[in-house]
């Protein structure tokens, strides 16, 4: 099993270092008439997409050409990202879950993870196997923000993690469109047409309905699901309002898949004092308490591994969403949703009510609606105002 593991975290690490002039074919020509200060406005709107475990809206890439025109090759690329980031993904949550059942310091594992991910970019920002990015004044305080909101979404999925199942965390996790909607009017000022908003409702009732009989159902698993819903939702709409008041441009280099890894490193650094606060020390004597049954060897390379299966999901699948319509990115992240909540079912034997099943079922197709029509009114207004 762990030759198949690193065999795979070598792959996902081969494929994204040989990213590093990552620029979508669009914005080719506009990136070589641009000054050396490059215009970041397609890199900070990924960040909005931010997410390990967890980017199911709010992603602000829109594809490159349309599907249709894609050649064979392109095809079968795209597909092979999309395959790699679903396994990277699954593999991810399952590892994550097992590490955290055996050390159950949530908030220091998912710092440390950070840190895996921050070392994996700096290596390749220092061998210059990727060019290191250079941000300005209002380009550190953006990512800053960024980081942020990032950093608590993410601790508090491990804490949702830690404390559930996998599969319902996921199932809570699906909410994320109704956050995303509501934070977007109340803060944005951005409100959708009402026909968007009614494709909340099978979301919503789905995920209730899901909820109301689990058998894996935890209070402190639900409550901090939500709030990583709330951090990443925010997280999306700080990025946005911090690349219209530096006026895009943040710094040079600043491809995807660098600005997430400056995002990380800044997450990193923000969630030491929040895990010295949470846990303090006692992650050192779960660590002794787990020696007995795992070597210091076997602690630390799951912890490797996990985290830089963490970090290297995120970029792989930031090598698929790039190339495809926003269709096909609705139908994959739903899809992606499903892979997960099926395959910790499976690993785990959680057991799951028939109501969770058709609840989830609706929920996950209502996510899927409500990101088909959103999609639609926004292709409808754009015509109507060209």
């Amino acid at each position: 099993m762990r030759s198949p593991i690193l065999a795979l975290a070598l792959l996902a690490a081969t494929v994204s270092a040989r990213q590093a002039p990552f620029v979508k074919p669009a914005l080719a020509a506009r990136a070589k008439s641009s000054s050396s200060v490059q215009s970041s406005k397609s890199a900070l709107d990924v960040t909005s997409a931010l997410t390990t475990t967890d980017v199911n809206t709010n992603i602000a890439i829109r594809g490159g050409d349309d599907d249709a025109s894609l050649s064979m090759s392109a095809r079968f690329k795209i597909g092979g990202y999309f395959s790699l980031w679903y396994i990277l993904n699954v593999v991810y949550n399952i590892l994550n879950k097992k590490y955290l059942n055996v050390i159950s310091a949530p908030l220091t594992v998912g710092s440390l993870q950070f840190l895996v991910g921050s070392l994996y970019c700096i290596i390749l920002w220092t061998t210059k196997l990727r060019a290191p990015p250079i941000l300005t004044p209002s380009g550190k305080t953006a990512v800053n923000k960024v980081g942020f909101y990032h950093m608590a979404g993410q601790e508090l999925s491990m804490m949702s993690l830690n404390a559930g199942a996998v599969s319902f965390t996921h199932i809570v996790k699906a909410l994320e469109p109704f956050f995303s909607a509501m934070v977007s009017g109340v803060i944005f000022g951005k409100w959708m047409n009402p026909v968007v908003y009614a494709t909340l409702i099978p979301v919503v009732g789905g995920v209730a309905y899901a909820c109301l009989k689990e058998r894996a159902f935890s209070w402190l698993a639900f409550y901090t699901a939500m709030g990583s819903n709330l951090a990443f939702a925010l997280r999306a709409v700080v990025s946005k309002s911090a690349l219209d008041a530096s006026g895009g441009e943040l710094g040079e280099n600043l491809t995807s898949v660098n600005l997430f890894g400056i995002v990380t490193c800044y997450a990193f650094i923000q969630s030491i004092p929040l895990f010295l606060m949470g846990e303090g020390l006692s992650f050192i004597q779960l660590w002794k308490d787990a020696l007995p049954n795992s070597s210091t060897y076997e602690l630390v390379k799951g912890l490797v591994i996990s985290g830089l299966f963490h970090y290297l999901n995120n970029e792989v699948m930031y090598l698929a969403l790039s190339n495809v319509h926003p269709v096909t990115l609705a139908v994959g992240n739903t899809m992606k949703r499903v892979f997960i909540v099926v395959a910790s079912v499976v690993v785990f034997r959680t057991p799951i009510t028939v109501q969770a099943a058709i609840g989830s079922a609706v929920g996950l197709g209502g996510v899927l609606l409500y990101s088909l029509t959103k999609q639609y009114y926004e292709e409808l207004e754009k015509n109507q105002a060209a």
